[in-house]
């Protein structure tokens, strides 16, 4: 069974109750900072991109929120779009859960194909860590996925793991985007990252305050001693 309950004290979002990867393997962004691509622990067993399909016999629940697709971003263009269209109908078959869609090329969310196979409930998300580029993914610049991100309704913004940002304009980003609530953490995982200040991040987020809910991960309270 692939759908996985998130255990207390996880650094998986505190308000996913589960995570289910039926898309599985290696990563095309390569973020240098991922958890589990990253992780020697799980380097071996993460083999090539695949469709696990025995995930097609997991009993999704009601009343659940799913990550779908956390160990892996199922939404790169590698991906194959059929692979895709049947985890969403899947989905589909569990309505009364709410599913979370998060990818660092939200455009893909766009696509023609994939528009009426959603399902009903549903959130749809992208990390931004900085509006500054850093060399740290093979995924679409933040720019491009905040522009991207910013067409779509029923959003989320992972600012995670937050890297030094230019303040007027992230801000700028996020009203243009006006998600239903933004996510901030850390990296936990200490890749050497560039952070920034502690009162500079409690000045971003008693801005971002003033237009959406801003859920602060636990993870975060290292950066604001």
């Amino acid at each position: 069974m692939s759908l996985n309950k998130v255990k207390p004290g996880s650094q998986m979002y505190p308000w996913c109750n589960a995570t289910w990867n039926p898309i599985k393997g290696y990563c095309s962004h390569q973020c240098v900072y991922c958890y589990y691509q990253s992780n020697p622990r799980f380097r071996e067993s993460i083999g090539p991109l695949r469709l696990d399909e025995k995930c097609f016999k997991d009993n999704l629940g009601e009343g659940n929120t799913i990550f779908v697709g956390s160990s892996t971003d199922m939404w790169a263009r590698e991906i194959s779009q059929e692979w895709i269209l049947d985890v969403l109908a899947y989905c589909k078959k569990y309505p009364d859960n709410t599913y979370l869609f998060q990818s660092k090329d939200p455009y893909q969310f766009l696509q023609e194909i994939f528009q009426k196979r959603f399902p009903p409930n549903r959130i749809f998300g992208t990390t931004i860590e900085s509006n500054r580029y850093y060399e740290i993914s093979k995924a679409p610049e933040v720019e491009k996925r905040a522009t991207a991100i910013s067409l779509i309704n029923e959003t989320l913004i992972s600012i995670e793991p937050i890297l030094d940002f230019d303040l007027d304009e992230l801000l700028e980003w996020m009203e243009i985007i006006y998600p239903s609530f933004i996510s901030i953490g850390a990296d936990s995982k200490n890749h050497h990252l560039h952070e920034p200040p502690a009162e500079k991040i409690k000045e971003l987020i008693q801005e971002l305050q003033k237009f959406t809910e801003v859920k602060i991960k636990p993870n975060l309270k290292r950066l604001l001693i």
